[in-house]
């Protein structure tokens, strides 16, 4: 027998339960209007005769691909490298497999790619996008709003003075300056008087509100105190060295993320600077790979990276089922912002 007439179809569900093929094609399909004891009989025939269905069909009924594109601005080598990726993938990844969804991951290696990804959403592949990692300059937010596709972003976009688009983000981000501004606070109240801060890539929205929560506290500090990294272990060596030839005296550093912050600690330990007595370092992340495995583990700022994912996963569902069912015009939340928290480690 071939493949094609060994699958049950959606005929023989109907017929095993008693009912209609399109009562049965409506709830396989998630449609409403159908009474509950026939959606029983429906569910059980599918179940005793493992039927599967067709997504095409499905699709062509319900108007979704139960696809969503997972779209990081940076290359595949970051990402593999950086644990803050693979946690916000996990957290996503957990939300829509709790809807039965599928996680398409799309990386852009360099300009070429923006293109491809625009083409990729435009194409009708998926439901929706979840997008982040955005840098300033990136062409990717037009070509999604020109692909027309429902998107969250993780991180406040950088365009929220209505420059580029006229409706407003739905993103996902943590309190990054008010983190910024506990981690500091922390370090003046230890008595620490030459607080530096090594930045993240600061054409990134998030890197830019860590040293504005810096600033907060530190406004009158030494321009020389503020150095530019990358959110990469080796940017916040090279950082950390500049750091030390510009200011010798410093006695704490504000490192923009824990990646930073592993960098700063092995200068320091090169040397000979001992952590925290005679230069206190906090990171942000809290990621615990890193975070408990430095010498000394590391005090940092903690944001809830996975729920991070999960919350932007949520609320691309939530609005794909309300385009469903024609309900567009409620329009949900257009940000979250979750708290951060300080955690005390050895470090400071």
């Amino acid at each position: 027998m071939t493949e094609t007439t060994s699958r049950p179809t959606l005929e023989a569900v109907a017929a095993r339960a008693g009912v209609s093929r399109a009562t049965a094609s409506r709830v396989v399909n998630g449609g409403d209007g159908v009474r509950e004891p026939l959606v029983e009989r429906v569910r059980q025939a599918v179940e005793e005769l493992g039927y599967v269905p067709n997504q095409a069909a499905r699709s062509l009924v319900t108007r979704r691909h139960d696809a969503v594109a997972v779209v990081i601005a940076e290359p595949e080598t970051r990402v593999f490298a950086d644990p803050f990726f693979g946690l916000q993938l996990r957290g996503i990844s957990k939300e829509l497999t709790a809807h039965d969804s599928q996680l398409v991951l799309l990386l852009t290696e360099g300009r070429d790619d923006h293109a491809r990804v625009g083409r990729y959403l435009a194409g009708g592949h998926v439901d929706g996008a979840l997008v982040f990692s955005l840098h300033l300059d990136d062409p990717l937010p037009e070509l999604i709003h020109g692909a027309g596709v429902p998107t969250v972003f993780g991180g406040r976009p950088g365009w929220g003075d209505g420059t580029r688009d006229a409706a407003a983000p739905v993103y996902v981000d943590s309190d990054n300056r008010g983190g910024a501004r506990a981690a500091v606070r922390h370090l003046v109240a230890l008595g620490r008087t030459r607080v530096a801060h090594i930045t993240g890539a600061l054409d990134q929205t998030s890197a830019v509100d860590r040293l504005d929560g810096f600033r907060d506290v530190m406004a009158d500090a030494d321009p020389r105190l503020v150095v530019e990294g990358d959110f990469t272990p080796a940017g916040g060596e090279r950082a950390m060295r500049e750091l030390l030839e510009r200011c010798p005296d410093v006695d704490a550093v504000f490192a923009a993320n824990d990646l930073t912050a592993s960098g700063v600690l092995r200068v320091l330990r090169e040397r000979g600077r001992r952590v925290p007595d005679d230069v206190a370092v906090i990171g942000f992340d809290d990621m615990l790979p890193i975070a408990e495995q430095t010498d000394p583990p590391l005090t940092t700022v903690r944001q809830d990276i996975e729920e991070m994912g999960r919350l932007m996963a949520r609320l691309l569902l939530r609005d794909l089922d309300r385009r469903t069912s024609k309900e567009s015009a409620v329009r949900g939340p257009t940000d979250v912002i979750l708290p951060t928290t300080l955690v005390r480690r050895a470090s400071a």
